[in-house]
Parts: C-alpha cells; sequence; structure tokens
C-alpha cells in the first residue's frame, strides 16, 4: 500500500505515533488509507452542506474497511465574486486547487482519493488533480440547487442578474427585485440551470468519475447521501482492481464526454476545462476537435438559462445516463469505455430512454449540432466560443458596429445607462487570462442586455469569458487575447464586426493594412499587479489551449 511510506516498518515509527495522536488504531493502520477532499466552506452556497456529503463518503469507506482523512480545498463562489476585482480570482483559483491537492496526497502518501466539489472551477481543479496524482479516485458533488419560484415562474440566478437589468430599464419595481432576491436561491447546492458547475458535474458523469445519478441527484435529496456513502464503498473496490484515473479518463472518454457537452448545450467554459484536463492527461484534444464534435453531435437538451427546463427535469428523465443511452443510440458514444463503475454499456443499460420532451431523440433533435460552437477568423485567429444553444435565431448571423471598452465594468455602465443601442456588437478586451489578469466571467453585462431585452439585437465579444448562465449571442474566449496582441487589441468604435455562427466565424471588417499601422501605435494598459495574480498572469496561457500553466 502506498501508505506504507509512512506507517510501515521499525523506522516510521515516528509516523505512526503522529497517527496515533489523531487516533488511529493499531488495526487501522494496517488498513487502506483514503484521502476525502472536499470544498467544504461558508461561503458558498454550493458547498455549505458538504460536511455531510463528507461524513456519509467516510461512512462508506469504513463499511468497506478503510480509513478515511478528511481536508479542504479553497473554492471561489463565481456568483458572489461576480462584476468585480474578485472575479480575475475564480479562474486562477483551478490552479491553485490542483497545486494544493497535490501537495497535501504528496506529503501524506494514502492509497485512495475521494474527491467531493460542487462548483465552477473546484471540478476541473479536482479532477486535474486526480489526473496527476492518479491514484484509485472517484468523485460525488453537492448535487444541485431547486430552482426559485418567482411570479409564478420557475427562475435560476441568470434571471436575477436578469432582473438587475430590467429594473434599471423601469421594467421591474423595487418589490418585484426584492422578490427575486429572496426566493430564486431556496436551498443549497449548485445554482439550479446548466451553468458551469452543473455543466462540469455532468460531464464529470459522462467521462465515468463518478456514480450515475450523481450529476442531477438534488442537493437535499436523501438519495444525495446515499449516493455519497455509495462513493465511499465504491472507491474500496477501486482500490482492490487498481483502476486509476489514467485508465479511464482516456482520449475515448473524453470525446464521449464531449458529445455530451454538445448534447447537453452546457456552459462555455466546459472548452477551456475540458481542455486544460486533456492538457493534464496528454490526450490530444484540441479546440479544433471540440468544433468537429459539436458540427456532428445533436443537441438534445435545452436547459436554463437557454429554457425553463432546470437540472432536476432532466433528473427526472433518467439524468446523464438517459442522455448517453440516447446518444449511444445513434453511434455518438463509444460504449466500450471504463468507468468507475464498469463498462459504460453495461452502466446505462437500465437508464430511462428519451422521452421526446426533456431529452429529445436523436431523430428529433433540439438542433442538429451540439450547444457549442467554435469561430474563427481575423478577431479569432486561435478560435472564439459561443453558447450557439442560448442564441436566439435573428442573431446567428449579424453585423454591427463596434462599442468598444477596455473593461467589464465600463461596459455594464454603459448598457445600464442606456448608451448600447439595437445593433451594436459590444467589445470587452483586456479581460483575457493575462490581460484580466485571470478572465472575468461576464454575466452581468450579458444579464443586464436581456434585462432590458437587448440580447436578440446587440451581441458581444470579449478576450474574457462567460457564465454558464449566460444567454445571447456572447462570443467569450477570443484568442489571441489583447494582452497577447490579438486584433481584438485593435478594434476601433464604430468598427464593423461579422459574426457569422453557422459558417464559424468572426471578422473585423478592416483592410490588413489598416490593420498593420494600429498594431504599431496600440498602447496597452498598465497593470499594477501584486501577490498570486502577478504570478499567475506570468504563468497562465491562451484560453484556446485551456489558460493552462505554461511548462516552460
Amino acid at each position: 500500500m502506498r501508505s506504507d511510506l509512512m506507517k510501515a516498518g521499525p523506522t516510521r515509527t515516528p509516523h505512526r505515533s503522529l497517527l496515533k495522536a489523531l487516533g488511529i488504531t493499531d488495526s487501522e493502520m494496517k488498513r487502506p488509507f483514503v484521502a476525502v477532499v472536499s470544498a467544504g466552506s461558508d461561503f458558498v452556497p454550493g458547498h455549505m452542506h458538504l460536511d455531510k456529503i463528507s461524513e456519509a463518503v467516510k461512512a462508506g469507506i469504513r463499511n468497506a474497511g478503510g480509513v478515511p482523512f478528511e481536508f479542504h480545498t479553497i473554492g471561489v463562489c463565481d456568483g458572489l465574486s461576480m462584476n468585480h476585482k474578485g472575479m480575475k480570482y475564480s479562474l486562477c483559483s483551478r490552479e491553485l486547487i490542483c497545486d494544493s491537492i497535490e501537495v497535501m496526497l504528496t506529503a501524506h502518501p494514502i492509497d485512495a482519493v475521494v474527491f467531493i466539489p460542487n462548483c465552477d472551477k473546484i471540478v476541473p481543479g479536482m479532477l486535474m488533480a486526480a489526473i496527476k496524482m492518479n491514484l484509485p479516485s472517484i468523485f460525488v458533488s453537492g448535487g444541485p440547487m431547486a430552482p426559485g419560484h418567482v411570479m409564478g415562474k420557475k427562475i435560476g440566478l441568470s434571471e436575477v442578474f436578469e432582473a438587475v437589468g430590467a429594473h434599471a430599464a423601469g421594467k421591474l419595481t423595487d418589490a418585484n427585485l426584492k422578490e427575486y432576491e429572496d426566493f430564486a436561491c431556496p436551498t443549497c447546492g449548485s445554482c439550479s440551470g446548466m451553468y458551469t458547475a452543473n455543466s462540469m458535474n455532468c460531464l464529470t458523469e459522462a467521462i465515468g468519475m463518478s456514480l450515475p445519478k450523481n450529476a442531477t441527484c438534488s442537493a437535499v435529496s436523501s438519495e444525495r447521501l446515499r449516493i455519497a456513502k455509495d462513493t465511499g464503498e465504491k472507491v474500496m473496490e477501486l482500490l482492490e482492481k487498481d483502476i486509476r484515473p489514467k485508465d479511464i479518463m482516456t482520449e475515448k472518454a473524453f470525446r464521449n464526454a464531449l458529445a455530451s457537452d454538445m448534447a447537453l448545450g452546457c456552459s462555455s467554459n466546459t472548452v477551456l476545462h475540458l481542455l486544460a484536463l486533456a492538457h493534464t492527461a496528454k490526450v490530444d484534444i484540441t479546440i479544433e476537435d471540440i468544433d468537429e464534435v459539436s458540427k456532428k453531435t445533436p443537441q438534445i437538451c435545452k436547459l436554463n438559462p437557454a429554457s425553463e427546463v432546470f437540472i432536476e427535469d432532466l433528473n427526472a428523465f433518467g439524468g446523464i445516463q438517459a442522455v448517453l443511452k440516447e446518444l449511444d443510440r445513434g453511434g455518438y458514444i463509444d460504449n466500450t469505455v471504463m468507468t468507475v463503475t464498469g463498462v459504460q454499456k453495461d452502466r446505462m443499460k437500465d437508464a430511462m430512454p428519451a422521452d421526446g420532451n426533456i431529452i429529445h431523440t436523436i431523430e428529433n433533435p433540439i438542433r442538429p449540432e451540439g450547444g457549442l460552437a467554435i469561430l474563427f477568423g481575423n478577431l479569432a485567429t486561435e478560435g472564439a466560443v459561443v453558447k450557439q444553444g442560448a442564441v436566439a435565431p435573428e442573431m446567428m448571423v449579424h453585423t454591427g458596429p463596434a462599442r468598444v471598452f477596455n473593461c467589464e465594468e465600463d461596459a455594464s455602465d454603459a448598457i445600464l445607462s442606456g448608451k448600447i443601442q439595437s445593433g451594436d456588437v459590444i467589445v470587452i478586451r483586456y479581460e483575457g487570462p493575462k490581460g484580466g489578469p485571470g478572465m472575468r466571467e461576464m454575466l452581468a453585462p450579458t444579464a443586464s442586455l436581456a434585462g432590458r431585452g437587448l440580447d436578440k439585437e446587440v451581441a458581444l465579444i470579449t478576450d474574457g469569458r462567460f457564465s454558464g448562465a449566460t444567454r445571447g449571442a456572447a462570443i467569450g474566449h477570443v484568442s489571441p487575447e489583447a494582452a497577447a496582441g490579438g486584433v481584438i487589441g485593435l478594434v476601433e468604435e464604430g468598427d464593423t464586426i461579422s459574426i457569422d455562427i453557422p459558417n464559424r466565424k468572426l471578422e473585423l471588417v478592416v483592410p490588413d493594412e489598416v490593420l498593420a499601422q494600429r498594431a504599431k501605435e496600440v498602447k496597452m494598459p498598465e497593470q499594477h499587479l501584486e501577490g498570486y495574480i502577478k504570478r499567475y498572469a506570468k504563468l497562465v496561457t491562451s484560453g484556446s489551449t485551456g489558460a493552462v500553466f505554461s511548462e516552460d
């Protein structure tokens, strides 16, 4: 056992004495040691109940003969850090989470790991750590939040941000806005729509690293506790069989996850995280591969914020295994891949068939292509990402004048003060991985557009990124970013921008010779950075490669 490095033999007598100070008995010393890595904290609604999940996991580990050791990671709530400096620290927390787990699991040798994430960057950060350490591992999330009910409608967090725009436009009273505040987020759990947290939990199940129903079962259900206990027992079986993350997270499994991503209409942030995971696993998946999968995989689910269907509804109709079963029926996934519960074909055989409404059939999809699209052109020679499944049909092709802003705050002020007109293309730059730094999410400006009724008339492009709660013609991850010399940094007020999502085009309609001259004259905003964010800006790479750290 790997844990023998700190507990076996005469030379480890001092180590055993420290373990006994924790209450470890002689009989426990002979059993496998299992880490339980939790993101539980009092900051994050998605994490506030993870202590109960971890207790269930530890009970399962003990049931199966293991000895659990729990420790915690950091975790940023994107909703609370949105639209201020704190959002610069969200994406960059992913690498800190991964590295801190590597430190803990190397300094304290253990035999297997259960990971308990729930929200945005925590899920991919833990998956990256699982790949790096390659110990027998399994995931159990805290589960999704229930949707709220306001003014007779089911809503999620995205509608609250949109309500701010509606209130600014005089469409909602103060009392209406307070109702959104009070009732939109009624329980613990990851925010209720197909935002980034639930997207990544869904893809964790699709790639095979968690038990069936883990991604969609309610955060407040007893079933969630049973799944957690089963997960603790299952990790001991993975240890006995020596099944490790790299045995599961193969190229075929990544392609299954990508197909699921496109079928579900997941957050555009999944592009960043899947590329980062593939990089960590040394699996050859590129941004071009993502678009290739999108072009041939039908979207068969349309969830909030693109509709009034929520994660709880997907769960009621079979969850991720039902989606995979329908994709398999059309030949869109490889059903021979290994998962934490055996071969995928066997794992999904008892799943519900597609109901045709919540999960459409492959013969009658929501759209023939996937929910995400990768655009290329002189504005994005390395690619840009759009959640095409949440774009209104009339905005799939759009040409308009650029309205240029060098930060999110300036763009938000312009939207809320009524300075943006129908037909405009908002450009927010110097918000990329290096330029931000930290590649902030832009939910506030996109939600304000939707709240003012402009999401079907105005496009927004940025070298930053968007929340999974974003809907509308919002194109992010524009690469190269402005701070790396990208053409987005050369756009001037009033320039014509052409967007053609069906043909994957994003073009600045300005002659090359004019752009060449602008490149000689451009002046980038000065950055005054300190601490971790300064180190992050030096190490981080392009959004088109997953914003991973440079290995040079």
